[in-house]
């Protein structure tokens, strides 16, 4: 098979996203998600620009031999950027390879280990009542793991309380909030106090600190919630220093979880091979698409350390149905998340996977089973949009 055309689609049907198409000469056809919050018109570029033209007359068939080729043959290499980008193109020529075979992606990745896959989603309330009504309306849904997050008494926005699957900041500039740690770790323990005596130990409880601690004071906190059995605690420092996780494991033996910046196995590697984290949570899309992420996860498997891909709102229904197929053939699949996506996007993106009782389903479609429609694309032009920066009250920046 001969890839005839390739072209950028870039839209905000709620969210913003930008999407890869690939043609071939035998009429078929694969899409990818090259989405970077706050970064699209650059990564579309990019594509369009330096991707696009070399695509043109390869078999799409040499997924491997592709992915190398972008890889390797850019000298500089790794970046959020460039990862994205060859993740849209690898997610769409998984995506024909498996429609010419007219199977499943996860039947072509070498088959099915499990039949469906648990998933968490966001509980974020304004006060910790208010998350408790949302964590129970949610239980009530079926859902058996919920990430908790509640705004933090005396700051005017905290990280994880906002409309669910809304668009980012679309300002000319990013909305700069206020941190303040020492007040978040007096105030987290008894957010989860008040939902461990509402609804005991059977329901999966997760919270995201976002990078916001050091790893003192990371150590501590781990410590300080292990009674409340987390499913994992969630980017407790920055991530640069990978050492930084070897203070919070001597302290705590409560789950970590890590990943969702990452964009190449060398950004986990030492956390992987020193057991510093027991979930990995890079995607497909942002760490070059299926064919990294298979090795990420081999390499974790050696660990005893699962997968759990990120699934925020702002990588599109492909990312998911790639990341579903990709679930449900991993070995050491361990969760997905899921936020919900805007009417608007499924709308642009008509998809078979689906969620029901807290578990998501990849589908039976040949492919990863994710189309687009073009005409429905025209409704939603491109809207700039930023993500918040932090300081705290000095006003030094924090990291978000």
């Amino acid at each position: 098979m001969k890839i005839t055309n390739a072209k950028v689609i870039v839209c905000s049907p709620g969210r913003n996203f930008v999407t890869l198409k690939i043609e071939t000469d035998e009429g078929i056809y694969g899409i990818g998600d090259a989405t970077v919050n706050g970064r699209e018109l650059a990564v579309a570029s990019y594509l369009q620009d330096h991707l696009v033209p070399c695509l043109i007359g390869r078999d799409a068939s040499q997924i491997e031999d592709i992915w190398q080729y972008f890889y390797k043959g850019a000298y500089w290499r790794r970046g959020p950027i460039t990862m994205a980008a060859i993740a849209a193109v690898d997610v769409a020529l998984w995506d024909i390879k498996a429609k010419a075979a007219n199977m499943p992606l996860y039947q072509l990745l070498g088959g099915a280990s499990r039949t469906h896959m648990l998933t968490y989603t966001h509980a974020n309330g304004e006060t910790i009542e208010e998350t408790g009504d949302k964590v129970a309306a949610f239980k009530e849904q079926g859902w058996k793991a919920i990430r908790v997050q509640s705004a933090v008494p005396g700051l005017p926005v905290t990280y994880g309380v906002e409309k669910v699957g809304s668009l980012a900041q679309a300002e000319d500039k990013p909305r700069e909030t206020l941190w303040d740690t020492p007040t978040y770790l007096r105030f987290l323990p008894k957010l989860l106090d008040h939902l461990r005596d509402r609804f005991g130990y059977e329901l999966h409880l997760l919270h995201d600190v976002h990078h916001r601690l050091t790893p003192q004071e990371a150590a501590s906190l781990a410590k300080e919630v292990e009674r409340h059995r987390l499913f994992w605690l969630e980017d407790a420092v920055p991530a640069e220093n990978q050492e930084s996780y070897r203070l919070i494991r001597q302290h705590s033996t409560t789950p970590l979880a890590l990943g969702e910046v990452f964009n190449s196995i060398h950004d986990c590697r030492q956390l992987i091979q020193e057991q510093l984290i027991d979930y990995i949570r890079t995607t497909p899309l942002h760490a070059g698409g299926i064919t990294h992420v298979r090795r990420i996860a081999d390499l974790a498997g050696l660990y005893h350390i699962r997968t759990a891909c990120h699934g925020a709102a702002d990588m599109s229904p492909i990312t998911m149905g790639a990341a579903l197929h990709f679930d449900r053939w991993v070995p050491n699949f361990g969760i997905q998340e899921y936020a919900f996506h805007p009417d608007e996007a499924k709308n642009v993106f008509p998809h078979e996977w689906h969620l029901k009782d807290g578990y998501l389903y990849s589908g039976e479609k040949p492919g990863h089973g994710v189309d687009i429609d073009e005409k429905a694309v025209e409704k939603y032009p491109y809207r700039q949009a930023y993500l918040d920066v932090a300081r705290l009250s000095d006003g030094t920046m924090w990291s978000w």
